[in-house]
């Protein structure tokens, strides 16, 4: 049996988002709007009751105060909470609105607020 990636080899660090993050995903012709719980610059974690199959192609807008984030991406997980996303094509003012977002959401940022 293959070995599973392991939260220790994730490139980057989950940034647990607010209730008010959600994105809009699109599987094919099916159309959703999901909560993220977590992000980083390599994907997201969006909790749906109906997840696409693991490996499947997806589309998904964010629109957050940064600017709307649009990116192709595949599912690589999926949990009974919902599914982890991989971003596979996110185009430069995409990442650019994604690294501002982890940055008004890292927990130092939040903790320099308070």
């Amino acid at each position: 049996m293959p070995d599973l990636p392991r939260k220790t080899d994730r490139r980057y660090s989950r940034i647990s988002t607010p209730k008010g993050v959600w994105v809009a995903w699109q599987d094919g012709g099916r159309q959703e709007v999901s909560r993220v719980l977590d992000l980083n610059l390599g994907g997201l974690f969006v909790t749906t009751e109906h997840p696409s199959a693991i490996g499947a192609a997806i589309t998904v807008l964010l629109s957050v105060p940064e600017g709307e984030i649009r990116a192709r991406a595949v599912i690589r997980n999926v949990s009974a909470k919902g599914m982890g996303v991989e971003f596979v094509e996110l185009r430069e003012q995409d990442s650019a609105r994604l690294q501002r977002l982890i940055i008004r959401l890292s927990p130092a940022n939040q903790n320099a607020a308070i």
